[in-house]
């Protein structure tokens, strides 16, 4: 708070303004309209299709990808989201942070508007002094400016609607969908994936945790967890990542008896290794290295989860019942049908619990996904096309799908199964082709148009004679003649001889 502002002053500043938001959304309008607005669409309808593009995930990757292809003439596009309106993406869901982890001024869905930026969207609601205060973006602020960018860019998503297949046709891809109870089939050319960190596999739910225990005594920290129903409850969380911490600070802001937590390391991870990559340079041009500069890389960085940040061990450690263990490898559990005890290297910690959390983090692993199992067999991993050296195996890695530059599937068998370039996949899943997660909102400013021109490409050249026979077509002409009739002096050829001889005289 600034020098000599009171708490009342504080808390007018902090109101939302109706007629600052009013004004914003014009600003905003014009805005698009300055750049262009969105331009008729170019690509030429194929007959059986409902679709030119799919988008499935209607969180901040996935309407943000829709803005951008609509701002490239790309309009037939739908976007689809299994969850009801307002619990799609994490934010008011599974996400317990206080703040966003990014800093708060990365630009993010608004690319290159910045009157649809965070800054201006909240500015305009709260004022500068307001923004200028947050050190950073509150969660919940963050998912209702995701809200106004949805409306005010005019994107459509359709909720409830779940993809559960992909089968390869003639046309180009048939979806298989679940709308609100019902069963439909939809035909697009392509599809993004925009679907979140388990859009790539699922959760890590460890063996020792799912093996031991009843489905009533634990869950993974992505799942919707009655953080109330622990209150007075001994709670376990296993993992050292930011997600576990903010689970611990959960249950223990909503009254737990106490929580411990387990890392198997013997401290925790204190760098955040993966930020040397956030340079312009590395964000935009990883995709062009080799492959195995790229193995060499992302194989340091992955053998071991990102750090909690500062903020959520904060928020956990300020609680007196909260307890850290490191060192706590090899986990046993043993449910004796009310509690759960809790062994580690070989011995009992003396420690009963009530409920457990794994903070276990996410794997990769197409062939879990429900949408992608019939076809997963036809996509190629890093591991059919890569072999890395002895010293540098990892097979969390070798699952990883080997992307193009674009973030389409390449087939398995070379010369087959084409159908899969025409699947992108726009989650954590192309760290390793493409260089860290792009849908996290510091990957958008690449990531996105990257995205939306390789589609774009596709397309274009796909219809290469019907963009040939469009642009060889006869044109009308731009000149009536009226306006240049009245100013003619047609000359003959004796006119054009006495103008010659003046001239050389």
């Amino acid at each position: 708070m600034p020098e000599g502002v009171d708490d009342r002053t504080a808390q007018t500043l902090m109101a939302p303004s109706a007629s600052g938001a009013a004004a914003h959304d014009e600003v905003a309008a014009q805005a698009i309209a300055l750049r262009g607005g969105f331009p008729e669409n170019w690509v030429p309808v194929h007959k059986g299709t409902d679709h030119d593009v799919v988008i499935v995930g209607g969180g901040q990757s996935g309407v943000a990808i829709a803005f951008a292809l609509r701002r490239a003439g790309i309009a037939r596009v739908s976007v689809i989201d299994a969850a009801q309106r307002g619990s799609e993406g994490i934010w008011r869901t599974t996400a317990r942070m206080k703040t966003l982890r990014s800093p708060k001024q990365l630009p993010g869905p608004e690319l290159d508007i910045p009157e649809l930026s965070f800054r201006a969207w909240y500015s305009a609601r709260f004022g500068d002094v307001a923004y200028e205060n947050l050190q950073a973006i509150p969660r919940l602020d963050w998912a209702d400016y995701l809200d106004w960018f949805r409306d005010v860019t005019g994107v459509e998503v359709r909720y409830e609607h779940r993809l559960q297949r992909i089968e390869p046709v003639p046309e180009g891809l048939r979806l298989c969908l679940e709308a609100a109870g019902t069963q439909r089939v939809e035909t697009c050319r392509k599809l993004v994936l925009a679907t979140g960190f388990p859009g790539s596999g699922g959760v890590k739910m460890p063996a020792f945790v799912k093996d031991a225990l009843p489905q009533d005594f634990y869950a993974h920290s992505d799942a919707a967890i009655d953080f109330s129903a622990l209150r007075g409850r001994r709670v376990a969380v296993f993992g050292a990542a930011s997600s576990a911490f903010d689970a611990a600070a959960s249950a223990l802001e909503e009254g737990a008896d106490s929580v411990h937590l387990f890392c198997r390391h013997e401290d925790l991870e204190r760098f955040s290794r993966m930020r040397v990559l956030y340079y312009p340079g590395s964000v935009e041009h990883f995709r062009l290295l080799p492959d195995d500069k790229k193995w060499h890389i992302m194989n340091r960085f992955c053998r071991r989860a990102q750090g909690p940040v500062p903020d959520t061990v904060r928020r956990a450690t300020r609680f007196k019942n909260f307890h850290l263990h490191l060192g706590a490898r090899d986990p046993v559990l043993c449910f004796d049908g009310g509690s759960v005890a809790v062994s580690v290297n070989g011995r009992s910690t003396g420690l009963s619990f009530d409920f457990v959390i794994a903070g276990t983090g996410y794997r990769v692993d197409l062939a879990q996904r429900p949408e992608l199992a019939n076809i997963a067999g036809r996509i190629a991993l890093w591991s059919d096309r890569y072999r890395a050296p002895e010293h540098e195996r990892n097979e969390e890695l070798a699952r990883y799908p080997y992307l193009t530059p674009g973030f389409a599937f390449t087939a398995k068998r070379e010369g087959e199964d084409s159908f899969v370039k025409d699947i992108h996949l726009f989650t954590a899943g192309a760290m390793l082709s493409n260089g860290r997660n792009p849908a996290e909102v510091s990957g958008f400013g690449h990531g996105i148009p990257q995205l939306v021109s390789a589609i774009g490409g596709d397309l274009f050249t796909a219809d290469a004679e019907l963009h040939v026979d469009r642009v060889m077509a006869p044109v009308k002409p731009i000149l009536s003649s009226a306006e240049f009739r009245h100013s003619v002096r047609m000359m003959d050829e004796e006119e054009h001889e006495r103008e010659r001889v003046d001239a050389g005289a």
